[in-house]
């Protein structure tokens, strides 16, 4: 059990329509190298996760995100830096991550946002450089991505009071469906992880099923969040493919209607090029 415990998952059956992972970890993942991730995203795309969008969450793991985004077609980059690591966020990296999040390949600003659960940064120093990045990405037209833990209330209330950018992903979506519904009334998209497959989130379930097509997406946050039965081993975004599946099942549609969903979502927040083929 040990060893199945660190090993992948096995590679699912391919989608009958191809997928983005909209958000995931390739250098947490494990690549380092051009090498590694074509290989990853090869993964993936057997699975039918032809897209992914590789997240950072401070300097070092930004630059290798555009670059990474540099090495494969198939791979974009967001950047920012993460709610736990803005104890210490003067004017140099402030410049550096706006000159990152500028890149052709960048296609969204994240994650940013608040993370009460830990106590890595104060409050207001993760506030204060979550209104910065909300503010980036209005001045660049790129979409943000929020990080959201524990702090429901003050994410929503810091986008209202600063004017939320024209597109806003909930990365990992964890509220239940009543932030749901204040979120698709907002015109916000809801990005569903691995836990949307976990039996006990019964909130989860419930704000999955009531998100219109259009308003939401689905990640990995890979090498995080391994989709049910796998709850536990390593993740890769070939998992999106899993989740979608569940998805479906969850909203009582069908698997091609899904991933079609999720998939021409992805194309029109991030702007990416419209695929008309699985």
């Amino acid at each position: 059990m040990g060893d199945e415990k660190r090993e992948l998952p096995p590679v699912p059956d391919r989608l009958p329509v191809s997928v983005v992972d909209a958000h995931t970890h390739l250098d947490a993942c494990g690549a380092v190298t051009a090498a590694d991730v074509t290989a990853m995203v090869d993964r993936a795309e057997r699975a039918g996760v032809a897209r992914v969008v590789t997240v950072a969450d401070d300097l070092a793991s930004a630059r290798w995100a555009v670059e990474a985004a540099g090495w494969d077609r198939r791979v974009f980059a967001a950047v920012a830096i993460h709610p736990t690591r803005t104890k210490e966020f003067g004017e140099a990296e402030r410049a550096e991550v706006e000159r990152l999040a500028a890149g052709d390949r960048v296609v969204a600003v994240g994650e940013t946002g608040l993370d009460y659960y830990w106590d890595y940064s104060p409050h207001d120093a993760q506030q204060e450089a979550f209104r910065w990045h909300i503010d980036l990405a209005k001045r660049l037209g790129k979409p943000l991505m929020i990080h959201d833990r524990e702090a429901h209330d003050d994410v929503l209330r810091i986008l209202a009071e600063e004017g939320a950018p024209n597109a806003v992903i909930f990365h990992c979506f964890s509220g239940d469906a009543e932030m749901a519904r204040q979120c698709v009334e907002a015109g916000y998209v809801l990005s569903f992880a691995g836990t949307v497959t976990f039996k006990n989130a019964k909130g989860l379930h419930a704000a999955a099923r009531l998100c219109p097509p259009g308003q939401y997406l689905v990640e990995t946050d890979a090498p995080f969040l391994t989709p049910h039965p796998f709850r536990g081993r390593p993740n890769e975004p070939f998992g999106a493919a899993y989740t979608v599946r569940h998805l479906a099942a969850l909203r009582g549609e069908a698997v091609h209607e899904v991933a079609e969903a999720v998939r021409t979502t992805a194309e029109r927040v991030y702007r990416l090029p419209s695929v008309t083929t699985g």
